[in-house]
């Protein structure tokens, strides 16, 4: 009896995993007829929000607080001390020049104007026992004004040999490079050993934090373009990041050849790159609407045509939608008909949808206690 009985278990199942068991769905039905379970990250709703239109502007992401170190002196460079993304402080030493010539230089001329300072100081005594003899008849005018002539030269010469002193004491100090802010080293031009004549550039010092937005508009939409105005950019090497800021500036003149007009704009909140020279664009604010806005994920597109998925009376309704401009800001669309104010749609449609498909929303998991789902154990048989 027990093979018997085994043997009944085995087909039993067989022909339940065939479907041919007694309690196998009948033939025509599908699963088409089962609700769809959204959850509430399934649907959106559509809801009124501010629509900004204005320009278009294209540009470059710049440091306010730049320098271009040039050499000061024609000589050789004997050491450069900082490398490309090193960051310095105010007064640190970047380059070091050959000063050799120049402190022989200075070494002459303060020679020379310690001389001068000895004949003006002599030539005034002069000048002072003249002026007494004078005074007592034993010097002619012709003597005393001879005298003072000397003093007068021996003075001018005296500032000529200090300007030449603390002209030679400039050069000297000008073989010393320094970081003129703190920053960051970007553009090594030089290496030592090289020739670095009067304007030679040596290196770039940028100051990180300072960057702004040094964007192009049109000059055909210049005309709404104020300082003040909002701007909402992208940034290559940031793809993820919607960066803001506000035009500072608006250049007077257009560009002669491309007709574009530089406009300056400041970064706005804390987050901003730390890169100089990357490309960014983005739209300039200088108009805002009220209007329906819809994701462009919940639309479904048949060439010219758009249509959003409607979740209304627990069933699927497929709308077709008139859309109209695209905010820059988000990539939302503008609605102009189809939906009303408070309509749920569907925020990533597929394919499998069906208009009038019934639709379930799908309870949120809540925790059970674990000696809730656990099954007991079967009592022990003797």
């Amino acid at each position: 009896m027990t093979h018997r009985h085994t043997l009944v278990l085995v087909l039993a199942l067989v022909l339940a995993a065939c479907g041919k068991g007694p309690d196998a769905p009948q033939k025509g039905a599908s699963a088409a007829g089962q609700p769809l379970l959204v959850s509430i990250e399934d649907v959106h709703t559509v809801k009124s929000s501010a629509l900004a239109s204005g320009p278009s502007i294209t540009g470059t992401i710049q440091p306010e607080r730049r320098a271009d170190l040039r050499a000061e002196v024609s000589t050789v460079v004997l050491q450069v001390l900082k490398e490309n993304g090193d960051a310095v402080r105010r007064g640190d030493l970047l380059v070091r020049l050959d000063d050799t010539a120049i402190r022989d230089g200075l070494a002459s001329a303060e020679s020379a104007s310690r001389a001068a300072a000895q004949a003006f100081e002599q030539a005034e005594r002069q000048f002072q026992r003249m002026t007494t003899l004078r005074g007592s008849g034993m010097a002619s005018t012709q003597q005393l004004e001879d005298a003072e002539i000397r003093r007068n030269n021996a003075q001018s010469d005296l500032e000529g040999a200090k300007t030449r002193a603390v002209l030679a004491r400039q050069q000297l100090q000008r073989t010393a490079v320094r970081a003129p802010f703190d920053g960051i080293v970007s553009d090594r031009k030089v290496s030592a050993g090289d020739t670095a004549q009067v304007g030679k550039e040596l290196l770039k010092v940028i100051d990180p934090a300072s960057m702004r937005f040094e964007g192009l508009v049109s000059a055909d939409n210049i005309g709404n373009v104020n300082a003040g105005q909002v701007v909402s950019f992208r940034v290559n090497g940031y793809p993820d990041q919607e960066f803001a800021g506000k035009v500072r500036r608006v250049n007077p003149a257009a560009n002669a050849t491309t007709r574009q007009v530089e406009v300056l704009v400041d970064f706005t909140g804390e987050r901003q790159p730390r890169l100089a020279g990357l490309y960014a664009e983005g739209h300039i604010e200088t108009a805002s609407t009220t209007s329906l806005m819809l994701p462009a994920s919940a639309l479904v597109r048949d060439g010219d045509k758009a249509s959003a998925w409607r979740v209304k009376d627990n069933k699927l309704q497929k709308v077709v939608l008139a859309l109209g401009e695209r905010d820059p800001r988000t990539g939302d669309f503008a609605l102009k008909g189809g939906l009303a104010e408070g309509d749920q749609v569907i925020r990533h449609p597929n394919a499998l949808l069906k208009d009038g498909q019934l639709v379930q929303a799908s309870a949120p998991p809540t925790p059970t206690k674990a000696a809730s789902t656990a099954v007991p154990a079967a009592p022990a048989r003797n």
